[in-house]
């Protein structure tokens, strides 16, 4: 059994964030990222820190923020050990990159991506861990040919680590990214994965870090292709409509959010994933045979690619 090591997992993380930066400036052209380094203080729940990087009103992105945080606690949050009771009386760390792109063009998907690792330790026994992460794409006018390459690149990270492994975890994705109060999804998917450690530790590393790397391959494409297409007020204030599904799948649903908030985490980190701005329309009906109407109808329900 290969062993558990966590400062490798950490330098990766870490040059994650870094090359991540790297490619979504390039494709940006103008702004850079700026990077917030943070500690935790001694009266506060969570010890540790990161480095929240967020980039603001590009020429393609209105708001990316790319974060890495690693933190140490005394002790699990109830609400994670009712479901999880083996975790009580442990200590734990959690460590992870976190992304999410906002773009100023109605036809350039927001996405989303991250990879995390977890493990919970108690003196004279084993440790529990596991790895998480994936990546999900989620346009306003959605074009069939990016859905399919995202989904593409996804197969191919995938499928050095089993055949079925794209099924499942691009099914998993579709079932938690989904608001049941509007049903609908919150876009066209792509992966998700939690609880990974059914395999070693290094082949659980390996697929993680596929999944890190594999972000850029499957969204910068689509970035380079729309960025260019011209918009108007109408597609604007769709996008700021859609938008406001995001925000509330995030503040509702998202239990990275939820854990973030509820274990002590730093609160301007974890609510980075928020638009720079949206909006709510009372009885908002889509017009029929529309642009916008061409979204609902076809690409926000699990389907497949």
């Amino acid at each position: 059994m290969s062993k558990v090591d966590k400062n490798t997992v950490k330098a990766f993380l870490l040059e994650l964030q870094d090359s991540i930066c790297r490619e979504l400036e390039q494709a940006d052209g103008s702004e850079t990222f700026v990077e917030d380094a943070w500690q935790k203080g001694p009266e506060e729940r969570l010890a540790g820190g990161g480095r929240t990087r967020v980039l603001k009103s590009g020429a393609v992105f209105e708001q990316a923020g790319v974060n890495f945080s690693h933190v140490q606690g005394s002790a699990m949050p109830a609400s994670a050990t009712a479901h999880r009771p083996e975790l009580a009386g442990r200590s734990f760390e959690a460590m992870g990159v976190s992304l999410v792109i906002h773009p100023n063009n109605p036809y350039i998907p927001t996405s989303h991506a991250n990879v995390r690792f977890f493990i919970a330790e108690k003196e004279g026994q084993d440790p529990i861990w596991w790895f998480g992460g994936g990546f999900d794409l989620t346009p306003y006018y959605p074009f069939e040919e990016d859905c399919q390459h995202w989904h593409d690149t996804a197969k191919a990270i995938c499928q050095p680590f089993g055949d079925d492994l794209y099924a499942e975890h691009k099914a998993w994705c579709d079932k938690y990214f989904f608001l049941p109060h509007r049903n609908e999804t919150r876009g066209v998917g792509g992966l998700f994965f939690d609880d990974l450690n059914q395999w070693e530790f290094d082949k659980c590393f390996s697929y993680t870090q596929a999944v890190g790397k594999g972000f850029t391959q499957a969204y910068v494409p689509i970035v380079s292709k729309r960025k260019q297409t011209e918009f108007g007020e109408r597609e604007r204030e769709f996008q700021l409509y859609r938008r406001g599904r995001y925000v509330e799948f995030n503040l509702v649903y998202d239990r990275g959010t939820l854990f973030g908030l509820q274990s002590g985490g730093r609160t301007e980190s974890i609510l980075m994933s928020m638009p720079p701005l949206a909006r709510w329309e009372y009885a908002y009906q889509v017009e029929s045979n529309s642009p916008e109407a061409e979204l609902y109808d076809n690409y926000l329900k699990p389907r497949e690619w």
